[in-house]
């Protein structure tokens, strides 16, 4: 029989509809009811159920399959047909049964698991209909944020991760040893995306990035991705056009390639739907006054928190830009309003229904004169920055970017309560393992 079958994955059944095909896969569940047999398979590509019926099989096959347990992995011989009651359409009579291993004991069960119990477990976990789901989802961000990016004629560039000094002048950096010299995890590669702009004009970088910020919030993770673009000639207001274009495509492409598992996620997506076209903005002046105004006591000069990005967000149904913030908590080379100096070109993307921060982005300071001055008022080493103040000593241009976080990005689209479930494998305050 297995030498007359197709090997194929879950995925592209729809291909062999009346055809004998072999499957490699796992048990995710099973079920009985005395002469036929249920099994509910996966292989990573997608669910299909294979209906054993004992007067169909062998006695061999029909114990083999009885012998099956979750998470039991086998080869299934059997013959496509469709079925309109299944989600994926189809099903499998199977004819054949060829044990690889049987699972004893799996940890995960059906019934409820504590989350600890299930972080413990993340190299298990991730097999559950729900992971599978977020991380296709994160998977087809992923392709989302590369297609916008590489067909709107930006250039993949890749900082370094290994840095000797901070992008934003905080502490909350990993130290190292790099041989004999202090070094730094990277907390951004924007200070080299710049430097990759002034050669390439519009660039951008998709890579890990680390925070040592002792935060547990259900928002933080310790390592992170960030898409990183840098536009040499492009303003604050171009960049904002950019961001939104961006977001919206990236949202639109999960709608369009990801409706079963947005299903599977319990997704409301009519909320994700309305992300398209321009998105509302507002300056922090007026941020202040809406809090102000809204039981919020915030003196200007504050940052906001994440109560106050889900008040604001709250107000509107798409992403909402709060720009000019206040210099003085803002990073050293974002430049100032000319019309205003005691603000900045500067924007936050806050995502709707209580995500917070996706995006953090500003036109950067092209003036060389300006720059020596914030470095002096920062306290940052002429010697560690001497090659980012080379960028405005040689053709320096009006250039703006931006930093979108990945896996609060996921947790919005999908809805997840927590960006530990974002990633593959999280690493967050307390948590090294596995």
């Amino acid at each position: 029989m297995t030498s007359m079958s197709t090997k194929t994955d879950i995925r592209g059944v729809s291909a062999h509809v009346g055809e004998t095909v072999r499957i490699g896969c796992w048990v995710n569940n099973k079920r009985s009811s005395g002469k036929i047999q249920f099994l509910q398979l996966r292989d990573g590509t997608g669910y299909i159920q294979g209906v054993v019926v004992k007067s169909e099989v062998s006695e061999e096959i029909w114990n083999d399959a009885k012998s099956l347990t979750q998470e039991s992995s086998l080869y299934v011989t059997g013959i496509i047909r469709e079925e309109p009651r299944s989600k994926s359409g189809y099903e499998m009579t199977v004819t054949g049964i060829e044990v690889l291993h049987i699972t004893e004991d799996y940890p995960i069960t059906p019934k409820e698991h504590g989350v600890d119990f299930l972080m413990d477990h993340r190299h298990l976990w991730l097999r559950s209909t729900k992971q599978r789901a977020v991380m296709i989802v994160r998977a087809q961000i992923v392709r989302a944020v590369r297609e916008f990016f590489d067909t709107r004629g930006f250039t993949l560039m890749d900082p370094p991760i290994l840095t000797p000094s901070s992008a934003e002048g905080t502490t909350e950096l990993f130290h190292i040893k790099y041989f004999d010299e202090d070094a730094y995890l990277t907390q951004s590669g924007q200070l080299y995306m710049e430097a990759a702009a002034m050669a390439l004009g519009k660039v951008y970088s998709f890579g890990p990035t680390f925070r040592a910020e002792k935060s547990k919030t259900r928002r933080h993770l310790i390592e992170f991705w960030m898409i990183e673009p840098e536009m040499a000639f492009v303003d604050l207001e171009e960049s904002l056009e950019i961001q939104e274009q961006f977001v919206s495509h990236v949202v639109q492409s999960v709608l369009t390639n990801c409706k079963a598992e947005l299903e599977t996620l319990e997704r409301d997506v009519t909320k994700l739907e309305q992300i398209t076209g321009s998105f509302p903005r507002i300056t922090y002046d007026e941020a202040i006054e809406f809090l102000n105004n809204n039981g919020f006591e915030v003196p200007w000069g504050e940052d906001f928190g994440a109560p106050h990005e889900t008040a604001i967000a709250n107000h509107y149904d798409k992403p909402v830009f709060i720009t000019h913030y206040p210099a003085e908590i803002k990073a050293f080379y974002m430049k100032p309003d000319p019309n205003r100096p005691e603000v900045v070109l500067c924007a936050d993307m806050i995502a709707p229904e209580g995500y917070g921060e996706i995006i953090g982005g500003s036109q950067r300071i092209d003036d060389p004169q300006l720059m020596e001055e914030r470095f002096a008022e920062h306290n940052l080493t002429s010697d560690a920055y001497k090659w980012y103040m080379d960028l405005r000593k040689y053709g320096s241009v009006p250039h703006s970017g931006f930093g979108l976080g990945l896996e609060r990005t996921v947790a919005w689209i999908c809805g997840l309560d927590h960006v530990r479930e974002t990633i593959p494998f999280p690493r967050m305050l307390y948590r090294l393992y596995p």
